[in-house]
């Protein structure tokens, strides 16, 4: 007799299901998942068929709302991204990348500058200017500032923690859960980067909703965008690329640019756009060579 639950665990080809009674099954994935489908993805509603003998396997994954890339994860609701105010220095390209998976799915974004306390004031000044568009929170895990906003925005819904290794996910989710101890690491002392500490995507219980806790990492590369669902990533652009004067437009040297003049008005941080005609060239680019 099968029965449903939700994947809250995976490592190294096993998947631990929790069903609604509350009761956890380990299993292991169909053959057929890992040769088409693709594996199963914590956050996932599956199928569950206990065996005679052996591990009980997952028959069925259910339909998904979305998959996220990078962390590796389904059926989000909330995509957190984390950034440090101290060490390490804020990839901010990065968490662009991710705000752009994030609009792609349909997924509600909010920023979280973490380390607050030991904040250096032109990063806390930039994380404001850049995403002033956005739902973003100043925060420390050490010190409790700005927890209790940001307990108010995870208790409903599945959000999922992500950014670089060593911006304190962990150590928020440590501040935010009572109780819960996960490992936290620094910086390594010789590359003065994260150390990995997070091995695995992780759903935690939060209020009404859940918590996931993911690996920190350095890279992530969105798949091919076009040039108008990259626009619509960008809310300060709102209806703005409809009044440029040409059809396509880029945003970059174009004439009649509504999306310059409202850069030059200061609607957007200059550092913000300088990222987006980045990343608009990386796409042109990739769009061009597509079927080389």
């Amino acid at each position: 007799m099968t029965a449903q639950g939700r994947i809250f665990r995976g490592v190294g080809g096993f998947y631990y299901v929790q069903g609604p009674d509350g009761g956890v099954t380990e299993c292991r994935a169909r053959g057929r998942f890992r040769r088409g489908i693709g594996a199963p993805l914590v956050g996932d509603s599956v199928t569950v068929q206990p065996q005679r003998e052996g591990y009980a396997r997952v028959e069925e994954i259910l339909p998904r709302k979305n998959v996220l890339v990078r962390p590796q994860a389904a059926n989000i609701d909330r995509l957190i991204v984390v950034l440090s105010a101290s060490a390490p220095q804020p990839d901010w390209l990065l968490a662009d990348k991710l705000l752009i998976q994030a609009a792609l799915l349909q997924i509600e974004p909010l920023l979280v500058l973490n380390k607050c306390d030991e904040a250096h004031a032109e990063i806390r000044a930039a994380f404001l200017a850049d995403y002033a568009a956005f739902d973003a929170l100043c925060v420390s895990a050490k010190t409790g500032q700005g927890l209790d906003e940001l307990r108010k925005r995870l208790n409903t819904g599945v959000s999922c923690f992500a950014g670089q290794s060593a911006v304190g996910k962990s150590s928020l989710l440590n501040a935010l859960i009572p109780g819960l101890s996960l490992e936290t690491g620094g910086l390594s002392d010789r590359t003065e980067r994260g150390r990995h500490t997070t091995r695995h995507v992780e759903l935690l219980p939060f209020g009404a909703g859940a918590v996931l806790d993911t690996p920190g990492f350095s890279l992530y590369e969105p798949e091919d965008v076009e040039q108008a669902a990259l626009d619509a990533c960008y809310p300060e652009f709102a209806d703005l690329p409809s009044r440029c004067r040409f059809a396509g437009c880029m945003h970059v040297s174009e004439p009649d640019c509504a999306v310059k003049a409202m850069i030059a008005a200061g609607g957007m941080s200059e550092a913000r756009y300088a990222r987006y005609v980045q990343l608009a060239k990386e796409f042109e680019q990739r769009r061009k060579h597509r079927y080389d």
